[in-house]
């Protein structure tokens, strides 16, 4: 196990260390996308434009010796253009189903908020379920799987927003934000030769990486940290701002997360810190508000913080 989890340390280093040149100074973003994908999660990733959003989706496609697609949401886009169709075959006298590009290992869906809701419904089932089903007969997508979508929170003219329940189908949603005066400097001065996130070299191949999954799944959770979770969870669902709280779900994600976390530092299991550093990525798309909580500019990542600092965790290395 010590050996495992040894082996996803280094391949977030290595896959860190890859895409740094792509998406300067947000090392902390790159292992929020490592998390989801060692936990069989998909990516939420809602930022302004120009932060390199499109730039991590691809880079993290690139860094994976597997199939890769992308997807740009617009209006007109059927859901057929995204699951893939039947057509008629006259040399054989059937129908012959033709995968779309949800087809891949890692598949970004780029301004996923701009597509139509019944486009986005099979978008998110397909995320939920692995599988297209066409003429009643199941395709399974390949293993393993994630969807890195991205949206643009300023312009929501034409755009239709993500229900509740199927932001609830996200494992992790973050934002880029601008990079740092330092980091700044350091992209102006590359700017002669910018590099294409697509030309990255592969770090991972996908029966490695469906190994490392496995290996995940595996680091312990101690009973006291796993209450610590049940703990913040029922204070959302408790809070008199919000309207809705976190699911069963949403619990059951930073749990997974932070297994991944753990073991993206190399331990073989998740202490309260691990939890904290979730919380906000995994939990907040999950809450929703009472509008008088909204009117008076409350967010979900600040009734998060409330209620952390409310919800004292366990002691310990482990939680015990």
């Amino acid at each position: 196990m010590t050996d495992d989890v040894t082996a996803i340390r280094e391949l977030g280093d290595r896959m860190a260390e890859a895409i740094e040149p792509v998406l300067v100074g947000k090392s902390h973003v790159v292992r929020l996308a490592l998390a989801a994908m060692l936990s069989g999660g998909h990516l939420l990733v809602e930022d302004n434009p120009g932060t390199g959003k499109t730039s991590l989706a691809r880079a993290l496609a690139a860094c994976i010796d597997g199939s890769a697609s992308r997807i740009q949401f617009t209006p007109d886009l059927l859901p057929g253009d995204i699951t893939g169709v039947s057509i008629w075959d006259q040399s054989t006298g059937r129908f012959t189903f033709h995968e779309g590009p949800v087809f891949a290992n890692v598949v970004l869906a780029d301004e996923i908020n701009r597509a139509s809701p019944k486009t986005q419904s099979a978008m998110l089932e397909v995320m939920q379920e692995g599988r297209v089903t066409i003429d009643g007969k199941p395709n399974a997508v390949p293993t393993p799987f994630m969807v890195v979508a991205t949206q643009n929170p300023i312009e929501q003219s034409g755009t239709y927003r993500l229900p509740e329940a199927q932001l609830d189908r996200f494992a992790l949603r973050t934002s880029i934000g601008y990079p740092d005066h330092a980091s700044t400097l350091r992209i102006l001065e590359g700017s002669a030769e910018p590099i294409d996130p697509g030309s990255l070299a592969p770090v991972v191949d996908t029966a490695r990486l469906i190994e490392l999954i496995g290996v995940v799944a595996t680091v312990h959770v101690d009973a006291a940290v796993a209450d610590y979770v049940a703990r913040i969870v029922d204070a959302t669902r408790q809070s008199g701002e919000v309207r809705l709280g976190v699911s069963v779900r949403g619990a059951l994600s930073l749990v997974r997360t932070a297994r991944a976390y753990a073991a993206l530092d190399g331990r073989d299991y998740v202490t309260p810190d691990d939890v904290k550093a979730l919380v906000i990525p995994v939990l907040a798309h999950r809450i929703v508000l009472e509008p008088e909580a909204e009117l008076d500019g409350i967010t979900q990542e600040t009734i998060l913080q409330q209620l952390m600092l409310s919800t004292p965790p366990p002691r310990g290395r482990d939680g015990s």
